[in-house]
């Protein structure tokens, strides 16, 4: 029996069709290709597969080919797929139907200056597969695509509308119905703005439907699409972590019987560092401790320059939704192999330090090595353990492993007070979901203790890491943070100073400064606004090959090095270390600085992509949750001020929502910005930064994450500002804040 044709042939062969005389049936097909018997469901499958690829139009049993492609044209890159190709679309394509489907290789695209990538323009040279489709080779870049818009579709009489889930949107876009795409009513999509001139309703075509809105999981997958998460792993990919197994132990130090433990959340899927101290053995040394810091070797899985590594890096980290993780490593790795199991063999990079009575360390050394977990403990088991109510697994541990992991954190504690790192301990809330995937609850992360004894021990092995890279004088990704922003600073400084604070000015910044002034808040119950004014005055920590230290910890040098499974800078910091302390026979190969500061760049951008997808999804979960809770009373804080109004924070939820400054009262409220401060004209009195206020709930946008708030609360009196200047100073006279209800009432018995 002959070969099916392939979908050139049969292509081919439509067309030639076509130029004499018009459409052609399957059974002409068949005929021409001498397809008989069985093969003829083949045919009928195949033909099937190139409908819905875009490369032939069937009505019933008789096809036509759709509009083929010139060599050259002009191309956007719409999206990637599985082997990190783009997907490209001919934006000047007038058809009433998908054109075939166009691929420019990852290579092609990274030789281009500038690097194409996605919603990028481009002219491209096309050139037709065997199978139909094409493939691009850029010619010059353009410049930006077709405007992309995610959304969900409306269904109407005549065509359709997207509603954008950009708060930013004014208006909504018209879809005709030959650019609906298979979208049906409800449908969360990707489209693309139409080229149009003049005015008239604004248009789009549908490119990709993501789903339907109605699913409580469309949050996260809006967030994700939004800020272009990566969310599959390609075949490759999968390929390379399911074939991966844990190493014989070789060379390795044989660490089974050193009871080391993880202490995670209860609700952790990966562990990827365990803990052990002791009290150090040298007489020299009298009061000191010997603390291992063991972190998964996912060095030893994740190969340089292989599809594992490199995917990786396109991903740069794992991000963490309110209601999945979308993790940068497969999970046969992340929460299998990776993952420091309680009583099962793993392969890990470990730290040995020294330190002395008073948590000074005094050494340290890292070792490869092959641990056991000698149990998988949460924060609440250790905490309870410690408090004098230990369970059936933490009990036995208590003397031998616990005890001494408490004590050696009280002496690394000492050493933390003296170098007085940036207090900043600001609460965290987390959505507690149903088993239907809807909101049930938001509560407050509890903070025991026994976090900040692992976040020390953390903090402690990764400066041991940063210092050995260092002294090797190999280039190193650090984690930098750099002194607050100076016109940040001033503006902090001015407003502190308002409220009776001194920040000195003149003279180096310490975060001890501000700690002494985080200590007087906390005494005068004001250390939310306080926490909230020092935070905005910060720079962002980021991934950097300059090591200027980190400010908020005050150390001088810091690297990420213990969570590799879920940081691509943690992976590059143990390669640097396993080079540097001679670890592995074949050695990574050294990675010249200027690579290592475009991957430092690259992960730097990625973090605050997934930082903002957490944010975005958290938004639109809590205003789907307070959905129906319209026209009730919060209590809230103020935390932003601007011209237009105030932006305030749920004190019970954390939700965020906007109070406009045209509904806060009668009377006009001018902006004073170096006070913080919306300021009556009337005099009557100012709404500021971190006043506590009472609001109601007015309006919520789920699909856009927005609430919308009243004012309740009459402004502050008895503090003045001076005009212009934006300096505001407290009044001596104290008055209590009211409500508006509270001032109704007066002014009718005054009346009275």
């Amino acid at each position: 029996m002959p070969p099916l044709p392939s979908k050139k042939e049969i292509r081919d062969f439509i067309e030639k069709a076509q130029q004499q005389g018009g459409e052609v049936s399957r059974r002409e097909i068949a005929r021409a290709f001498n397809v008989k018997g069985e093969a003829r469901t083949e045919l009928r499958q195949l033909l099937k597969q190139m409908s819905s690829e875009g490369l032939i139009d069937q009505k019933g049993k008789r096809a036509t080919a759709r509009g083929s492609l010139p060599p050259v044209a002009v191309l956007d890159i719409l999206d990637t797929d599985d082997e990190g190709d783009l997907i490209c679309f001919p934006p000047n394509w007038k058809e009433n139907f998908a054109p075939p489907p166009i691929t420019l290789p990852a290579d092609a695209a990274a030789k281009t200056r500038p690097v194409l990538g996605r919603g990028d323009r481009f002219l491209g040279r096309l050139a037709q597969e065997t199978d139909g489709t094409y493939t691009a080779k850029p010619i010059k870049h353009i410049g930006q695509g077709a405007e992309r818009i995610l959304g969900v579709y409306r269904d109407r009489k005549v065509g359709g509308a997207i509603e954008p889930v950009s708060r930013k949107a004014k208006r909504d876009y018209l879809v005709e119905p030959a650019d609906i795409n298979g979208a049906t009513d409800g449908d969360l999509v990707w489209a693309e703005a139409k080229n149009q001139r003049g005015y008239g309703p604004r248009m789009a075509r549908i490119r990709e439907v993501l789903g339907d809105i109605s699913n409580p999981a469309s949050y996260s997958q809006i967030a994700i699409a939004n800020h272009d998460i990566r969310t599959e792993f390609p075949a490759a990919v999968h390929g390379q972590a399911d074939a991966a197994t844990t190493p014989d132990i070789g060379s390795r130090t044989d660490l089974r019987e050193t009871p080391l433990i993880t202490i995670d959340p209860a609700d952790a899927r990966d562990h990827d560092d365990a803990v052990f101290a002791e009290p150090d053995p040298d007489p020299k040394n009298e009061g000191g401790w010997r603390v291992i810091v063991a972190i998964t070797d996912v060095a030893w899985f994740v190969s340089p320059g292989s599809d594992l590594d490199k995917e990786a890096l396109k991903r740069g980290n794992s991000t963490y939704l309110p209601d999945m993780v979308v993790p940068m490593l497969p999970e046969r790795l992340s929460n299998d192999l990776c993952s420091l199991k309680e009583g099962v063999d793993r392969p890990a990079l470990a730290t040995e330090m020294i330190f002395d009575s008073q948590g000074r360390k005094r050494q340290h050394k890292f070792i490869r090595i092959m641990m056991k977990s000698h149990a998988g403990l949460s924060y609440t088991q250790v905490q309870n353990g410690i408090d004098g109510n230990p369970d059936e697994q933490t009990a036995p541990l208590m003397e031998n492993v616990i005890k001494p992991l408490w004590a050696a954190y009280r002496s690394l504690c000492q050493a933390r007070n003296k170098r007085g790192p940036l207090d900043l301990d600001m609460p965290e809330r987390r959505i507690i979901f149903d088993d239907a995937g809807h909101v049930e609850a938001v509560a407050t992360k509890e903070r025991f203790e026994a976090n900040r004894l692992i976040e020390e021990f953390m903090i402690q092995a990764n400066v041991a890491a940063a210092e050995t890279l260092k002294s090797a004088n190999l280039p190193a990704i650090y984690r930098v943070h750099g002194e607050p922003d100076p016109e940040r600073l001033d503006g902090a400084r001015e407003f502190l100073e308002s409220m009776g604070y001194s920040l000195p000015k003149g003279q180096v910044l310490k975060s001890e400064n501000l700690n002494q002034i985080l200590k007087h808040a906390r005494e005068k119950d004001e250390v939310s606004l306080v926490s909230q004014i020092i935070l905005r005055a910060q720079r962002q920590a980021v991934y950097d090959t300059s090591n200027i230290g980190h400010f908020g910890l005050n150390l001088r040098n810091y690297a990420h090095f213990t969570s590799p499974i879920r940081r691509y800078a943690d992976i590059t910091v143990h390669r640097g270390l396993i080079r540097a302390c001679n670890l592995e026979k074949k050695l990574p190969p050294a990675i010249e600085q200027k690579e290592l500061q475009q991957i430092a760049e690259d992960v730097s951008d990625l973090e605050r992509k997934s930082m903002a997808a957490e944010r975005e999804s958290t938004d639109r979960f809590l205003a789907s949750w307070l959905s129906d809770r319209v026209g009730a009373e919060f209590a809230a804080r103020i935390n932003g001020v601007t011209r237009s109004g105030l932006f305030v924070t749920l004190e019970d939820t954390g939700a965020d929502g906007f109070i406009p400054a045209r509904t806060i009262g009668a009377e006009y409220f001018r902006h004073e910005e170096s006070a913080n401060a919306l300021v009556s004209e009337a005099g009557n009195g100012i709404y500021r930064m971190g006043q506590p206020v009472q609001v109601r709930l007015k309006e919520v946008t789920p699909l856009q994450g927005g609430l919308l708030f009243e004012m309740l609360s009459e402004p502050l009196t008895g503090i003045k500002i001076t005009k212009g200047k934006g300096r505001a100073t407290v009044g001596k006279k104290s008055v209590r804040r009211k409500t508006r209800s509270e001032n109704k009432s007066s002014s009718k018995r005054k009346r009275k």
